[in-house]
């Protein structure tokens, strides 16, 4: 282990943000440099304990306890403890294709489930991760390496996200001729287009993709299997295809109002925001299908409390909103751990995010409101969004025993309001390329292939990612990414090598 008596001897501490109301002003990433030196003292607060649950990547009660891909965490923190950095990034890279994208963006299950953690505040893993491939590309470690040899195979990969990413990555190294096929103007999927700049700078979404092409990846953008490009040709001139489409289709409120001018999906809030920044829109063009939505001097309001929600806030806010309110449906967490949450389950607490840190800074309170939900939008006679209505909810068990929303008489309230955003997570993958391919659907509608072997009822067609296990997260991705390509390669050769 890296320091004996370190988790004894040193606390946590985490790099400093840049202060809420500077960082609001732009669009760039919030968290400043930390210290090597400081790096070296929280690694040693890692135990290398018997049984290191952070990198376990169990679900327990439904959700991730410990690291989906298994990072061998315990390793690379002791290396970073003895400035082995090229040695802590070797081992990183074993399990993670991607380390400055969870390094970012992840909500570190880890740390949730770190040992240390029962009685004292878990190792800064994410910090660490992240220190450790942003060193590895500043001293020059990283470098394109493509396969020794090809096999001559090819494959096609269909989604650019994550999972495409991770498993045309594998593919790849294991000498197959990997085509990626992306829809969208740019590869990243929700990388580029539904994570915002400041949590994930899209420089680094194209120092990655640029690596991968000069390791022999092919890139295909503005390019939708079952659109533009028939899905029969796509299994017809591959030898293999894996389907990493994601779930894309948005759960839609339909309430009286719900047609108004000014209630939007998140996503297409977030989407055309990035299109924006990045020079490719112009506010209030419609010639794209994520047109440019302007929350600028309007009231806004944020349907849905999680990491969407929280961006849309974050964005909102450096767009000049005038006055901003975020409904959350659930009751507010509790302060600590409950005796129904016990460790290493991921700790369900109350916590302010990046964007919620913002808001409260700024207008001294959260922006969220608990368990409240809209009842109808009311608009003006051009067909206008005015005003929201809300109700108050109670959480009460029904006849089976399950825990559903009640609304409290007498807590309606009207919410001036000119733009909606919802933001209530995602329902599955959309039609286009698993109607078309013929690829059978499990009872959530996603594409149905069992976990470790993600094959579909088609030969040679795989899936993976949230395509295949609904919407997750970015870690999972990459996990069923790796896990694909390990079955498509043992389809194509008879065995495989990856791991």
């Amino acid at each position: 282990m890296a320091k004996p008596t370190g988790f004894m001897e040193f606390d946590r501490e985490l790099p400093a943000d840049r202060a809420p109301t500077e960082r609001i002003k732009d669009w760039q990433e919030f968290h400043l440099e930390f210290p090597e030196n400081k790096l070296k003292v929280q690694g040693a607060r890692c135990m290398d304990c018997g049984v290191p649950f952070c990198h376990t990547g169990q679900l327990i009660s439904g959700m991730a306890s410990g690291c989906p891909i298994n990072n061998l965490i315990p390793e690379w923190n002791d290396l970073v403890y003895r400035g082995l950095w090229h040695q802590a990034l070797e081992r990183l890279l074993k399990t993670n294709n991607f380390p400055e994208f969870t390094g970012r963006v992840c909500p570190a299950p880890c740390e949730g489930s770190c040992t240390l953690g029962l009685n004292a505040n878990p190792v800064t893993i994410k910090t660490i991760e992240h220190a450790i491939i942003e060193k590895g590309f500043e001293e020059g470690w990283i470098t394109a390496q493509p396969p020794m040899a090809r096999t001559g195979k090819k494959v096609a990969v269909v989604g650019s996200g994550p999972a495409g990413l991770a498993c045309a990555d594998q593919l790849n190294k294991a000498g197959h001729l990997v085509t990626v096929f992306e829809r969208a103007d740019r590869i990243g999927g929700l990388l580029i287009y539904g994570i915002p700049n400041m949590k994930l700078d899209k420089k680094l979404v194209k120092r990655r993709v640029d690596l991968m092409s000069a390791q022999g990846i092919k890139f295909v953008t503005n390019t939708e299997i079952g659109k533009n490009y028939p899905a029969e040709k796509l299994v017809k001139e591959f030898d293999a295809v894996v389907l990493c489409g994601g779930a894309t289709r948005p759960r839609d409120l339909p309430l009286q109002g719900r047609q108004l001018n000014g209630v939007h999906f998140a996503m297409d809030f977030l989407h055309g925001n990035t299109k924006h920044l990045m020079g490719m829109e112009q506010p209030g063009s419609q010639s794209e299908d994520h047109p440019f939505i302007s929350a600028e001097g309007k009231d806004v309001m944020v349907i849905g409390g999680g990491d969407t929600g929280t961006d849309c806030v974050g964005t909102a806010l450096r767009q000049n909103c005038r006055s901003l309110l975020q409904l959350e449906i659930l009751s507010r967490p509790p302060e600590t751990r409950q005796a129904d949450n016990p460790w290493p389950e991921w700790p369900k607490v109350y916590k302010l995010d990046y964007a919620q840190e913002e808001f409260k800074e700024l207008y001294g309170k959260d922006p969220r409101n608990y368990s409240v939900t809209a009842r109808r939008f009311v608009g003006d006679e051009q067909g206008n969004l005015t005003e929201v209505h809300t109700v108050d909810v109670e959480w009460v068990k029904d006849a089976n025993g399950r825990f559903g929303p009640r609304e409290i008489p007498g807590t309606e309230k009207v919410h001036q309001a000119q733009l909606v955003l919802l933001a209530m997570g995602f329902l599955g993958p959309e039609e286009t390329v698993l109607a078309p391919l013929g690829v059978a659907r499990d009872e959530r509608s996603n594409a149905k292939a069992e976990y470790g072997k993600f094959a579909t009822n088609l030969p040679g067609v795989f899936t993976a990612g949230d395509m295949r296990r609904g919407q997750s997260l970015v870690v999972w991705a990459i996990n069923e990414g790796r896990g694909a390509a390990r079955e498509c390669d043992r389809y194509l050769m008879g065995a495989t090598s990856l791991p």
